[in-house]
Order: structure tokens, then C-alpha cells, then sequence
């Protein structure tokens, strides 16, 4: 016992650390990809986006090789600024919205080469004005077309592809906040699943000692009220204290006792558990599946919990005897498909589940970040 007990704790350590860790990294990735997605797509931030884009571009005109003496220099790379700066605003909050976004895409591209052309035109007039006596190197004055052009090209693409990336995030937000809102349907369809599951077994169990051994029956529906009582007033709520659940499951566990003579079981806590919250009925999915798997009438069955907090992990473990004559199994149970999609739902990456079953022993070991 105390050789297992040396293994449960630093197989507890080893999970402990190992969820640390990736919870940190997960956690810090998430919250540089929320800062991001703020600043791209929230409208607070509107002014301090184009104020960058606006500066960056500045810096990249007055950064470029010099063509004219001073002050022309200086004119032309304002006119330049001016122009670029028209062409992605255009393109950015009329042509991409208006048309790209309607599917109008033979219309965007009309338009895209319309605005080609027309910078171009706006460029050769502003090199006709400056003349032969301005530029620095004379021989340069045949104009092309061509790299002028791939130049707006590639600002039109780049103000488009910021515009269809802001619009993908802000879907991809949408769709989020639809999938948050089906999972808490789908959640509290689940949690609401486990009363009337919990209350047939129960029920069953009561309807068979009636028969038996009605003294015992009548203790059992005592206790199926007290169970009730804490489902009913407690369940609905988003999370109980850990506490609390714990004596839930102790007595159902107590419950469980009375009507199998040959039945022992332990609850061992661990760590500060003050104040710890946790979704309601989070555990007994696990513990009604041990009590259903360990029922032996030749031989004692048991069922041992576990409940570890450390660093901010809550680490549960569930084992329980395996009977020598196993039953057989019948389909349609809903246990821990149940809690297996609960977990996805509440803790979906800082949750780990391990089920094993070895000598005799069938072991269910739950780490989950709170």
C-alpha cells in the first residue's frame, strides 16, 4: 500500500508538471493570438490601425532612392503618398465590400484595371510637369509603365488581402461564438441527462430491495433524498464547491453500502480543496460506472477516490475492484460517453483523461487545469 501510494504520488507530480507547462504555453499563445485579433478586427482600435499603416507607408516612400532635386523630391513623394493612400482606401471600403465580397468579381477586376490606368495616367502627367532641369540623373527620362504598374497592383492586392483577412477573422468569430453557444446547449443537454439516468439506477436498486430486504429499501429511499435534494437545488448551477461533490459521492457511495453487504469503499483527499469549484456532477458518472462494473457476490468489491490539489490541478483518480466472473456487458449506456463529451465541452485542452485496467483493478485517472 505504501509502495502504491509512493507511485500514485509522483505519477500526480509528473501529470502536474506536464500540464503546467503546456497550459502556460497554451495560455500565452492564445492570449498573443486574442491581442492580435483585437487589433485587427475591433473598432476601438480603428484609428491606431490606419495611423501605423499610414506611418509605415510614409516611412517607405521617404526611404526610396531620390529622383528629383529639392523641394520637387519632397512634392512628388507627398503626391505619391497621397495617390497610394487614395488607391487602397478606394479599394479597401468601396471596391473589396461593394463588389468583392458581393461576388461581383468580373466588375472588382474591371475596376482594379481601371484604377491602373488611371494611375498611370496621374503619374506620366506628374513627370511631364517635372522636367529634364529637376532630375537628378537626365538620361532617365523615358517613362515605363510596367513597374509602375506591378507596384499598384501590389498595393491593391495587399490593402484587399488585409480587408478579406480582417473579414475572416471577424467570421471566424461569428462562427466561434455560434459554436460556444451550441456547446453550452449541448452541455447542459448532458448535464441534464444524468438526473434521470442517476435516479433509474437508484430506483431500480430501491425496487429490488423491496423484495429482499425492505428495511434496507426504506434506508435507500431515505438517502435517494438527500441525493435528490443536492441534484435538484445544486446541479442547475454552473459550479459547486469541490466539497461539496465529494460528499455527493460519499453518499451515494454510503448509499451503495447498504445494499451490498460485501462492499467497502474510500475517499482520500488531498491539498487544499477550500473554495475549489467545479461543475456540478462532474465525478459521479465515473463512480456510478465503478459501482456498476465491480458488483461481485462471491468475493468483497471496493472502490477507492482520489482528490489531489496541487499548483492549480485538480487530479482525480477512480479505482475499483474488477469482479473474477465478469458480466456481460449490455449496450446503451450513457455514463462515460456522457462525461467524455463534458470534458470536451468544459475543460477542452487543460483536461487529461487515462482509463486502464490491470491485475484486477480498473483505474480512471482525471487531470484537469482549474
Amino acid at each position: 500500500m505504501y509502495k502504491k501510494r509512493i507511485a500514485l504520488i509522483i505519477e500526480a507530480n509528473f501529470v502536474v508538471c506536464k500540464t503546467n507547462i503546456m497550459c502556460k504555453n497554451l495560455e500565452e499563445k492564445k492570449r498573443r493570438e486574442d491581442q492580435l485579433i483585437q487589433f485587427l478586427t475591433n473598432k476601438k482600435y480603428r484609428l491606431k490601425r490606419h495611423a501605423v499603416m499610414i506611418t509605415l507607408f510614409i516611412l517607405a516612400i521617404f526611404n526610396t532612392t531620390p529622383e528629383y532635386t529639392e523641394p520637387t523630391e519632397t512634392i512628388s513623394r507627398i503626391i505619391a503618398i497621397v495617390l497610394f493612400l487614395v488607391l487602397i482606401y478606394i479599394n479597401m471600403y468601396f471596391l473589396v465590400p461593394k463588389l468583392l465580397f458581393e461576388n461581383h468579381y468580373k466588375r472588382y477586376g474591371l475596376c482594379v484595371i481601371g484604377l491602373i490606368i488611371i494611375s498611370n495616367i496621374t503619374n506620366y502627367i506628374g513627370q511631364y510637369i517635372y522636367t529634364i532641369d529637376v532630375r537628378l540623373e537626365p538620361e532617365k527620362e523615358h517613362i515605363n509603365f510596367l513597374p509602375f504598374s506591378l507596384v499598384i497592383f501590389i498595393i491593391i492586392s495587399a490593402s484587399a488581402a488585409i480587408k478579406l483577412f480582417q473579414q475572416w477573422m471577424l467570421d471566424t468569430q461569428i462562427i466561434n461564438e455560434l459554436e460556444r453557444s451550441k456547446a453550452l446547449v449541448e452541455l447542459d443537454q448532458l448535464k441534464n441527462q444524468i438526473n434521470p439516468h442517476f435516479l433509474f439506477n437508484m430506483l431500480n436498486n430501491a425496487n429490488v430491495l423491496t423484495k429482499k430486504d425492505p428495511e434496507k429499501a426504506s434506508q435507500v429511499l431515505m438517502r435517494l433524498s438527500d441525493l435528490l435534494r443536492y441534484q435538484l437545488y445544486d446541479s442547475s448551477r454552473d459550479n459547486v464547491l469541490l466539497t461539496s461533490d465529494i460528499r455527493f459521492l460519499e453518499d451515494f457511495l454510503n448509499l451503495e453500502k447498504v445494499r451490498r453487504d460485501n462492499f467497502s469503499f474510500l475517499i482520500s483527499k488531498e491539498g487544499d480543496l477550500n473554495g475549489v469549484q467545479v461543475p456540478p456532477l462532474l465525478f459521479i458518472s465515473f463512480v456510478e460506472n465503478a459501482v456498476k462494473h465491480n458488483n461481485d457476490s462471491s468475493n468483497s468489491s471496493f472502490i477507492n477516490l482520489y482528490f489531489n490539489i496541487e499548483n492549480n490541478i485538480l487530479i482525480f483518480k477512480c479505482e475499483n475492484s474488477v469482479p473474477s466472473v465478469k458480466a456481460i456487458q449490455k449496450t446503451g449506456g450513457i455514463g462515460l460517453a456522457n462525461i467524455k463529451r463534458r470534458l470536451e465541452l468544459l475543460f477542452p485542452i487543460t483536461h487529461h483523461l487515462d482509463i486502464d485496467e490491470n491485475n484486477g483493478l480498473f483505474c480512471v485517472t482525471l487531470t484537469i487545469k482549474l
